[in-house]
């Protein structure tokens, strides 16, 4: 099977666009991960860049989240931990990128999704792009990537998503609680409200973004630690028998 890819290339105007993907729904195997977060660290050092758009491949879902198979690969905490910091390094080149990231969420977004499109610092999505977090449901939970989805939507709609890991939320229910700036109707109408933006941002001060930037994500500084903790949290609870065995119930669904 395909292993997956992440693509980044830069236009005249400075916009960098980041594209991942992966036959599994999007799904995110730890050589995605790293490679994901590489690229937004390296692009966002480019000089040439203003603005990077996040986006995933194709017109079905987001992003899947983890990638079941190497989860139940695990064997040890340290390999759990390993995995799970995939996720951390991602969310933190996000937040510590110092361009804005505009994301183009144009499906469902599954846990790790989720986390991902709540460290975009604008984001636009369809009516499709309804969310989850179903870690619980398989015997972890949304312990990486809470803090970034605490942070966009607050706890108690987080404290919603991650109690109630089998219930889909609408992406108006998302917008509602902030994690989606625009909803629309379908894809061509996102893209055309991207567009829109970007053209605009791209014509902006650089460094007034920059500055922007860094006050939207004060306080955020401890997460390099706060992230690896958590990650060693799921690397531990991904090996119990539960979590072995929901694991591949989900996968023969």
């Amino acid at each position: 099977m395909e292993e997956g890819h992440v693509n980044c290339n830069i236009d005249t105007k400075g916009l960098a666009t980041i594209e991942f993907g992966h036959p599994s729904s999007n799904a995110l195997p730890g050589k995605i991960l790293g490679k994901l977060a590489k690229t937004i660290t390296e692009i966002s050092d480019d000089p040439s860049c203003k603005l990077i758009l996040l986006k995933s491949a194709g017109n079905r879902a987001f992003c899947a989240g983890a990638s079941f198979d190497e989860l139940i690969a695990i064997e040890n905490i340290a390999d759990g931990k390993i995995f799970f910091s995939g996720f951390a390094k991602v969310i933190n080149a996000c937040r510590t990128s110092s361009k804005l990231i505009i994301g183009r969420i144009h499906g469902k977004a599954v846990g790790g999704g989720v986390g991902i499109a709540s460290a975009m610092d604008y984001a636009f999505a369809t009516e499709a792009a309804s969310i989850k977090l179903s870690e619980l449901a398989v015997g972890i939970g949304p312990f990486v990537v809470g803090p970034a989805v605490e942070r966009k939507i607050g706890l108690s709609a987080m404290s919603q998503l991650a109690i109630n890991a089998t219930a889909w939320r609408s992406a108006r229910w998302a917008e509602e609680k902030g994690l989606y700036a625009h909803v629309y109707e379908d894809i061509q109408q996102m893209d055309k409200g991207i567009t829109e933006l970007v053209e605009k941002l791209c014509a902006s001060n650089p460094a007034a973004m920059e500055q922007l930037k860094s006050v939207f994500w004060e306080g955020t500084d401890h997460w390099d630690s706060l992230l690896s903790e958590r990650a060693e949290i799921s690397g531990g609870l991904v090996l119990s028998d539960f979590t072995r065995n929901a694991i591949q119930s989900f996968k023969k669904t």
